[in-house]
């Protein structure tokens, strides 16, 4: 056991989920006050022992004493400029950007039902969030040109993103009768898989699950950017926006 070794809890950044705690099998910490981490007992820590520290999700553990070069391996620790309009550079530390982009809220059944099943999901989890620290921001854009979508690298509709990172891992469509008929041509729109199943409306279950994995995330890896190709699926949907409304604005003054 060390005298000169123990960890030293940022409170500025834990979350108080209480993994230190109980992932911590020489009882330097005190069980009475979980989930917030107190240290109780340094000298029962072991030299040079990072276990809650690589554990920590929010990288709010150093050590007294440590010269070893580590470093927390989770959390973010500084704030980076804004590299995109995305929304991944919108999020600061310990907070939580929530943006929903969708092509219409007017006629859309795909995009209205998600709509409400997110608005639903947010009101549930803010309060929860904001409890654990996080400071939750909640957007909805309507990707009402094609120089919106290409600012925000919209690749289908809807799209839901979490701190820059879109929740579902890739796009799949299927046809989508009232978008086609707002553009008059063919369109396809984002159709959502969860535990082997496809839903054009994703269920609360996904979306509560996918909010809060990504709000105690690292941020290393979330960002969406890096280069950008409009769909021809979402090119054909403005083009055809754009004329069934008799201007070439592809819909933005309307």
């Amino acid at each position: 056991m060390a005298k000169t070794w123990y960890p030293v809890v940022d409170y500025a950044l834990c979350a108080e989920c209480g993994t230190c705690i109980a992932k911590c099998p020489h009882n330097v910490y005190d069980k009475s006050k979980a989930p917030s981490p107190v240290v109780k007992n340094p000298k029962a820590c072991v030299d040079h022992c990072h276990g809650c520290g690589n554990r920590c999700p929010v990288g709010a553990i150093t050590y007294v004493g440590d010269n070893t070069g580590w470093t927390p391996p989770n959390g973010k620790k500084e704030t980076e400029e804004a590299c995109c309009s995305c929304g991944c550079g919108e999020a600061p530390e310990k907070s939580v950007l929530v943006e929903y982009l969708y092509l219409d809220l007017q006629t859309c059944d795909r995009c209205i039902g998600t709509d409400n099943e997110l608005d639903e999901v947010m009101n549930i989890l803010t309060p929860a969030l904001e409890l654990a620290g996080r400071r939750v921001e909640y957007k909805k854009i309507e990707m009402e040109s094609a120089e919106l979508a290409e600012k925000y690298k919209f690749l289908s509709s809807p799209t839901i993103r979490v701190n820059g990172k879109d929740i579902c891992t890739s796009v799949k469509e299927n046809s989508c009768g009232c978008c086609s008929e707002i553009s008059g041509t063919d369109v396809e729109c984002r159709v959502f898989e969860y535990e082997g199943e496809s839903y054009e409306v994703p269920p609360k279950e996904m979306l509560a699950e996918a909010i809060l994995k990504e709000a105690f995330a690292s941020s290393e890896g979330g960002c969406s950017c890096g280069g950008y190709e409009m769909p021809q699926n979402l090119r054909a949907f403005y083009e055809g926006k754009s004329k069934k409304s008799g201007c070439s604005c592809g819909g933005s003054c309307c």
